[in-house]
């Protein structure tokens, strides 16, 4: 049902209606996205005799997939998400669980894919999106405030995937459900004493994992590298190594980069996995600080848009959601763009829309299709 603007609300959204200005941007950015990809891997397809092409096309096969996807979700009411949410939860534990068995694909020594023909599926990259779901149904459905009780329910519910993510291992995907959580945990509404103490407790477990022995030596290494950039302990050598080429291809790009095909850090192929984890380099190498800062100023655009979706939304359910996607999307993008500069720890997590998976960009669009949802439902 389309329904009239009342006088004086010329800013209401119609029932339906779409935030062109998200999905625009969000589409943008994912076809730019595919663009750095091509560039930073046709060099090193071309020298072992490959078309220069191959990730370039996988990734518009998914990019594609993902704003069909994208408007799918906006055509259809966020509120049925209460009549799926718990199904796609126990999927998740489920296939999180069949990773781990012999069905799952080890890669540079994590276990984490299905291999379907000629793609890789990663089930710990829909984790956060399936918790997002299950979190704020449950939040919904305690309009009275969550009790202590509920707050332990919830921490369970995000523990169950986070320790089998943890197996993989994906100490990245764990510590972004961490933060989801306690942000929405925080628009829910519990007690400030509270949240706090989750604040208190999320360090202490930290502190544990890391002098109990709970993490490896490379997973530690991988977080506290950056801080010894300049350290000569041959076992933080291989990470140090990344974070130095990567800030060597930024800086080389200087104010106005390269330009685009051009730069020899990327077409050199020096920076390691630059595709995926570090596709933020070949931004700044071919188009410099410029580039660089205006696909930032376009990430956190699509961000506002989606935590103006938030503060917007006319139910709880459609609140809590969009914070939760709000706190996945801007903790990616700082935690990715961190990582290249030097300045946070090396994680592996994607930077949105811009690095090259599969399941990485329908994720993404999964959750913008779900902010529109909530946004073009709020006048109704």
């Amino acid at each position: 049902m389309v329904m009239t603007p009342r006088a004086g609300t010329g800013t209401r959204r119609r029932v339906g209606e779409l935030d062109w200005k998200l999905a625009v941007a969000a589409v943008a950015v994912a076809a730019f996205g595919a663009i750095m990809i091509y560039t930073a891997t046709k060099s090193g397809l071309a020298v072992s005799g490959l078309d220069g092409r191959y990730f370039l096309k996988r990734q518009g096969v998914f990019v594609i997939l993902g704003c069909l996807v994208m408007l799918f979700l906006w055509r259809s009411d966020y509120r049925r998400i209460e009549q799926v949410a718990t199904a796609v939860y126990v999927a998740l534990i489920v296939l999180l669980a069949a990773v781990l068995s012999p069905f799952g694909s080890n890669a540079l020594g994590a276990q984490r894919w299905f291999v379907v023909g000629p793609f890789q599926i990663q089930p710990s990259e829909f984790a956060v999106l399936a918790v997002i779901l299950a979190v704020s149904t449950y939040c919904n459905r305690r309009p009275e405030g969550l009790t202590l009780r509920d707050v332990s329910r919830l921490l369970l519910m995000t523990g169950v995937p986070m320790g089998l993510i943890l197996l993989q291992p994906d100490l990245g995907t764990c510590i972004i459900l961490a933060i989801v959580l306690l942000v929405m945990l925080a628009v829910a509404g519990i007690p400030g004493r509270l949240l706090l103490l989750l604040l208190a407790a999320a360090v202490l477990v930290m502190v544990v994992a890391v002098e109990g022995g709970f993490l490896s030596s490379y997973q530690i290494h991988r977080l506290t590298s950056f801080l010894n950039q300049n350290s000569t302990n041959p076992q933080l050598q291989g990470v140090i190594y990344n974070v130095k080429q990567a800030k060597i291809a930024i800086g080389s790009g200087g104010i106005w980069g390269a330009g685009i095909g051009h730069g020899a850090q990327t077409n050199l192929g020096y920076v390691p996995e630059q595709q995926t984890d570090f596709i933020f380099t070949a931004v700044g190498e071919q188009l410099g600080f410029i580039g660089s800062t205006v696909l930032l100023g376009a990430l956190g655009f699509i961000g506002y848009r989606i935590l103006r979706a938030s503060i917007t939304a006319k139910d709880a359910l459609g609140r809590v959601l969009c914070a939760g996607v709000f706190a996945f999307f801007t903790f990616s993008v700082f935690q990715n763009a961190g990582m290249t500069m030097g300045i946070m720890p090396v994680t592996g997590i994607p930077l949105p829309f811009m690095s090259y998976g599969g399941s990485a960009a329908l994720v993404f669009f999964v959750a913008v299709g779900l902010v529109l949802s909530v946004e073009a439902r709020r006048g109704g």
